[in-house]
């Protein structure tokens, strides 16, 4: 072993460090700090601004209605904004005094024309009993639709918010009870 390989000096540069590297050093700066800004984003945030249809966020449930005169987007006498009843593109919120239930549809296909913030008539057909389908649950509201692609592995289903009494008889009903929907206004 010669003496030079046995030193621990530090090694120095000789002047600045290169254009080249001073870039390589500022773009790994720039996509560390871009991942840790990513990975401190909470999960319940949105990647960009709200649609335009949206309501804020402080504004009344969409069930209340509106204060004053009615806005552009509404439908004058129901006392309803166009907004609220209008179909989204993400998932809704569940409303209060409601619950979210899951219903497979007998026709998967129906899925592709529902989107969350629609409403819809579920309809059952009892398994055993007559062919007339019965009114379940009137005017729903679509919280979310898995599957619309059209999966035949069984795995679309329909999100719904039923009131607490719709909901037992929608999940009491007995195995092999077929649901459909009626999309409304």
């Amino acid at each position: 072993m010669t003496g030079r390989e046995t030193t621990l000096r530090p090694v120095r540069w000789r002047g600045l460090p290169r254009r080249r590297t001073l870039v390589r050093v500022t773009l790994v700066a720039v996509l560390l700090g871009l991942a840790a800004a990513v990975l401190r984003t909470p999960a319940g945030c949105p990647p960009g601004p709200p649609p335009s249809g949206s309501p804020p966020s402080g504004s009344a449930p969409s069930g209340s209605a509106p204060s004053g005169s009615a806005p552009s987007g509404s439908s004058a006498g129901t006392g309803v904004t166009a907004s609220a009843d209008a179909p989204s593109a993400g998932p809704q919120p569940l409303p209060d005094g409601s619950v979210g239930v899951p219903i497979r549809l007998a026709e998967p296909a129906a899925l592709a024309v529902l989107r969350p913030g629609a409403r819809v008539d579920l309809l059952v057909v009892p398994a055993g009993g007559s062919p007339d389908p019965m009114l379940l649950a009137p005017r729903a509201l679509v919280l979310d639709v898995v599957g619309a692609g059209g999966a035949v592995d069984g795995s679309s289903a329909l999100y719904l918010a039923l009131p607490p009494e719709q909901a037992r008889r929608a999940v009491g009903l007995p195995e092999g009870s077929r649901f459909a929907v009626v999309v409304r206004n």
